[in-house]
């Protein structure tokens, strides 16, 4: 199944260990989605990505789509085949399976030229946070970037871990063009444009690699579970 979703909390990324209790709501007449905790965590996607796979494994009849995001999963069915309370039941059937380790992801290695038309925004991240354009790439091509989900467009990956130096304010101002590749820092989150669309964020840099194509068996480059390695090139 295509899993694309998105997903908001009320605290900042990577910020807690445990999961907390699920809590389950209707959406509409034929859509259940299911709730961790209140803020973006590591440990809160893991279980997010475990009931996904259990999901995954064993569809009930009448599921239509499964849709996982930072700290939710929302289940889309056919309410003609599955009730709703016959849907809630076999969710917390599983929830056994959502307290499991989630699947492993890959490491991806992204190339990224820093800077110059490719980032014409590093000297200004450098000047708001107070370092060299130079320690601002050492630092963000040392990071190790979760994939939460995929969201925004097609492919594009929201990314835990950026260190909290890094931390800038979007652009007061939009641009109306980001080219495909480039890669951005937005408030706490860093990430890269799948599709050449408005943005803004930073631009720090840019990669060669394709995220995004949909002439591909596979068309998506990244999935939720991956870690994102940046390496610089010129």
């Amino acid at each position: 199944m295509l899993h694309y979703g998105m997903d908001t909390a009320s605290a900042s990324a990577d910020n807690q260990t445990e999961p907390g209790p699920l809590r389950y709501r209707a959406v509409g007449d034929s859509a259940l989605l299911v709730e961790y905790g209140p803020v973006i965590a590591p440990a809160i996607n893991q279980q997010v990505r475990a009931l996904l796979a259990a999901l995954d494994a064993a569809p009930p009849a009448g599921l239509r789509d499964l849709v996982p995001a930072y700290r939710t999963l929302l289940i889309r069915y056919d309410p003609t085949v599955i009730t709703h309370a016959e849907l809630l039941d076999r969710v917390r059937a599983l929830e056994d399976a959502s307290h499991a380790a989630a699947p492993p992801g890959r490491v991806v290695t992204v190339p990224v030229c820093y800077g110059g038309e490719y980032g014409p925004d590093l000297a200004d991240v450098a000047a708001q946070t107070g370092l060299t354009t130079e320690e601002v790439v050492a630092r963000h091509s040392a990071g190790h970037y979760p994939v939460y989900f995929l969201g925004f467009a097609p492919g594009f990956p929201y990314l835990g871990g950026l260190d909290a130096s890094l931390a800038t304010p979007r652009l007061p101002q939009p641009r109306p063009v980001v080219p495909a590749g480039a890669v951005g820092i937005g408030g706490e989150q860093t990430g890269i444009y799948s599709l050449t669309t408005p943005g803004g964020w930073r631009i720090i840099g840019r990669t060669p690699v394709r995220l995004y194509d949909p002439t591909a068996a596979e068309p998506f480059l990244l999935r939720a579970g991956d870690e994102v390695q940046f390496r610089p090139v010129t």
